[in-house]
């Protein structure tokens, strides 16, 4: 981790006094609503959390279904889980895609009016309605006994991912269905072998999305960054936490 974690760094930070753009991602909103004290020190101060390590399995399936999608994006067919589900819609093919895509150097984004912020998100796929609707889709990886879900605590983070690439989409001018839906593939571990193969169960989650939180939210985060304290920590920061219990043995 030593090799590409340095602690500090000195780009990417956001000047309350600069005019040049400022990139806020999807993830760091997502940071802000989750502490604002670690949002601050990340995005103002320059000292992120430690990152984790890559989840490899996962990026492998997001490029296999990426990949597959493709497929019937450039001959203008619906995937077989769409029509297993019922969704009227076939893979969007759209010029901008790979932009869209591309999370770390473009990504869908939105001109906040009035500040020098641009907010962006790599979104996974998009599909489109007969009637022109733009359906925003997202792919997760798993493995856990029973059926996949939405329906635990920690999930809110992916509605909130859904809801801010449906918000970024309708800011760029396209007309988005209220329902996205997430690819969820789940790993099998009842195979009697490995046989070098792992295997799949894929459902198709739909979510309806409520996007009103979140230009109120993008702006509360600006403020925050605007700010020359640093503020309060989230409920439950891990990072928080561990923090204040390390500078107390240390000290």
């Amino acid at each position: 981790m030593s090799d590409y974690y340095k602690g500090k760094r000195t780009r990417g930070l956001y000047d309350p006094n600069s005019k040049e753009t400022f990139r806020l991602s999807r993830s760091k909103i997502d940071l802000f609503l989750n502490c604002p004290r670690c949002f601050y020190i990340d995005r103002r101060l320059g000292v992120g959390q430690p990152p984790g390590y890559p989840f490899s399995l996962n990026s492998a399936v997001d490029k296999l279904l990426k990949k597959e999608f493709d497929i019937h994006r450039a001959s203008g067919t619906a995937h077989p889980l769409m029509k297993h589900y019922g969704v009227d819609a076939v893979p969007l093919d759209h010029e901008n895609m790979d932009t869209w895509r591309d999370s770390l150097r473009a990504g869908i984004t939105a001109k906040i009016k009035g500040t020098n912020v641009v907010v962006t998100g790599g979104v996974d796929d998009v599909w489109q309605t007969p009637n022109g609707d733009l359906i925003i889709v997202d792919y997760k990886a798993t493995s856990k006994d029973g059926e996949v879900n939405l329906d635990s605590d920690w999930q809110i983070g992916y509605k909130r991912q859904m809801e801010i690439y449906q918000w970024l989409f309708r800011q760029n001018g396209f007309k988005v269905s209220k329902t996205g839906y997430f690819v969820y593939c789940n790993g099998k571990t009842d195979k009697s072998a490995f046989d070098a193969k792992l295997e799949f169960e894929i459902k198709l989650i739909p979510y309806d999305g409520d996007d009103s939180w979140v230009e109120k939210t993008i702006q509360d985060a600006i403020n925050c960054l605007k700010g020359n304290t640093i503020p309060q920590s989230g409920d439950d920061c891990d990072f928080c936490i561990y923090r204040n219990a390390a500078s107390k043995v240390e000290n």
